[in-house]
């Protein structure tokens, strides 16, 4: 693990600019003297758990006086916490640190409560506390990228709309309807030929803007969407398209990475289940609470 660097001669100097004796320091730490004196003179080196509370001491910034190179592990993260592995238990108010034990070694990962627990205890995000355990697993884990503070535009026009709906309900090698098959199945939900293969292209290119109840009402049958998705209400349209980010991204795989919208937490583990048996229903070609196989291409 890139556990930070310790340089016993820098602390000693750090400790002299700050005019501080060893005595003073190892009171501050809750040590012995002796001990100071060995890690200046490198005979001996701190706990990781101990160099924040030392460079505390010292008045010192903990990232400049024990730098480290690389991105942290789990263990690092409790060390730069200031807590013993031993210490955990409590966090997790488990009888043992088993738990963070395993995690650290890359034996068994963490359960999402005491990733949750950890994370507050130690003054990082879950993201963070969860890349930090793949690096304990041997995993490349870059940090996680904050939220952009760029919102999202929500698709408007109507071809904005149809594109949106694309892109995001065809993954993973399925095929988005034409524009023939989108015309069969406005005119079949309005019981009579309301628009052509040309008027859907239209629509979908933006050459044509305007539609009429029947035709909205057909598109959102073809693309499996709410009729509301295509009426002129912003706030569904909003609604929808977040919801439908959502699911994209576990199709791309990204389920690790989300966090509860508007939580900041972790995805509750049942809802991660459902939404992978829901998934793994769409990818079948199966509605969802239909039992039988539906061709959605």
């Amino acid at each position: 693990m890139p556990s930070r660097h310790f340089d016993g001669r820098r602390v000693r100097a750090v400790r002299r600019a700050a005019d501080l004796t060893q005595s003073q320091v190892a009171k501050a730490l809750g040590i012995a003297d002796p001990t100071v004196a060995s890690w200046e003179t490198e005979q001996s080196s701190p706990d990781g758990d101990k160099l924040p509370s030392l460079a505390t001491a010292l008045r010192a910034d903990l990232d400049e006086l024990f730098p480290r190179e690389g991105l942290p592990d789990l263990a690092d993260l409790r060390c730069d916490a200031g807590y013993s592995q031993y210490q955990t238990k409590d966090i997790l108010g488990t009888k043992s640190a088993g738990p963070v034990a395993n995690a650290e070694r890359g034996v068994r990962r963490l359960q999402t409560a005491f990733a949750e627990a950890l994370a507050a205890a130690y003054g990082v995000s879950v993201q963070e506390l969860l890349a930090a355990q793949e690096r304990s697993f041997g995993n490349d884990a870059p940090l996680p990228q904050p939220p952009s503070d760029d919102r999202r535009r929500d698709p408007r026009t109507l071809s904005e709309k149809i594109s949106f709906m694309v892109e995001h309900t065809y993954q993973g090698g399925q095929t988005p309807p034409t524009d023939a098959e989108i015309a069969r199945v406005i005119n079949a939900q309005a019981g009579s030929t309301v628009v052509s293969e040309s008027s859907v292209r239209d629509l979908r290119t933006g050459a044509r803007t305007d539609a009429s109840p029947q035709i909205l009402d057909g598109l959102a049958a073809a693309y499996h969407a709410p009729p509301q998705f295509f009426r002129p209400d912003d706030e569904a349209v909003r609604e929808l398209a977040a919801n439908l980010e959502l699911i994209a991204s576990f199709r791309c795989g990204e389920v690790g990475n989300m966090a509860t919208r508007g939580g900041g937490g972790a995805l509750n583990t049942r809802l991660v289940s459902f939404l992978n048996d829901l998934l793994d229903d769409i990818e079948d070609g199966k509605l969802p609470g239909v039992g039988t196989d539906t061709d959605l291409d």
